[in-house]
């Protein structure tokens, strides 16, 4: 699960990308509203938001704005305690709403019910004529088990995680191989075409020009 931390005290930022990444979280740092709203912009995947609402450049409440159509779930960490900033942040779309100073244990069970309730923390992933088992790392094609590499596993996974989002080849690259992309798009460009034709996928996977793949259907 990747995770999007937005929090201008940086004490309290890295605890939490330290705790959560410790609980298996892949954490990604901002610490004022602009550098928070370029990254979403750059880059697609994110499955959750801890926002704080008093941020530099751009303020918690309008960031919430920006990410809402996006379809994140947020959850608002602040100061800002009183009954009605809570029933605003709510009105306003936000997922939960903790008041620091807070436990992480408590953060980390608000951020799993969150995602239970957008099911993103499913054992199983479904598309289309393809299932994948996520537990046991099978894939499986109209109830028939389908043979990957583990690139090709990971790879599908991602696709799958952020269907009907283009993603760019440089994130993908490095969500999978786990190392820098340099700009070689033939290693992953292989791994999609062999990806397509095991799972006969040729319509489902497109290739979206100058940026990299969508899964869509």
């Amino acid at each position: 699960m990747n995770v999007l931390i937005v929090e201008d005290d940086e004490a309290i930022a890295n605890l939490l990308y330290m705790d959560l990444s410790d609980e298996g979280y892949q954490c990604v740092c901002a610490h004022d509203g602009k550098t928070a709203a370029d990254m979403l912009e750059e880059r697609q995947g994110f499955d959750l938001i801890l926002l704080d609402i008093m941020l530099p450049e751009i303020d918690g409440y309008e960031l919430l704005e920006y990410i809402k159509p996006m379809d994140i779930p947020v959850i608002f960490l602040t100061a800002k305690g009183s009954v009605g900033d809570r029933i605003r942040g709510l009105k306003m779309g936000a997922d939960d709403y903790i008041v620091k100073p807070f436990q992480s244990g408590e953060v980390l069970a608000c951020m799993e019910a969150v995602l239970r309730r957008y099911g993103k923390n499913r054992k199983e992933l479904s598309f289309a004529d393809v299932t994948v088992d996520l537990e046991c790392r099978k894939v499986f094609r109209n109830g028939r088990e389908v043979e990957l590499t583990v690139k090709e596993y990971d790879l599908l996974v991602e696709l799958m995680q952020n269907k009907n989002a283009a993603q760019h080849r440089e994130r993908l690259y490095e969500k999978v191989w786990k190392e820098p992309f340099l700009g070689d798009t033939r290693t992953l460009d292989t791994h999609i075409q062999r990806l397509r034709k095991k799972l006969g996928w040729e319509e489902h996977i497109k290739t979206i020009f100058r940026i990299g793949y969508r899964l869509e259907g």
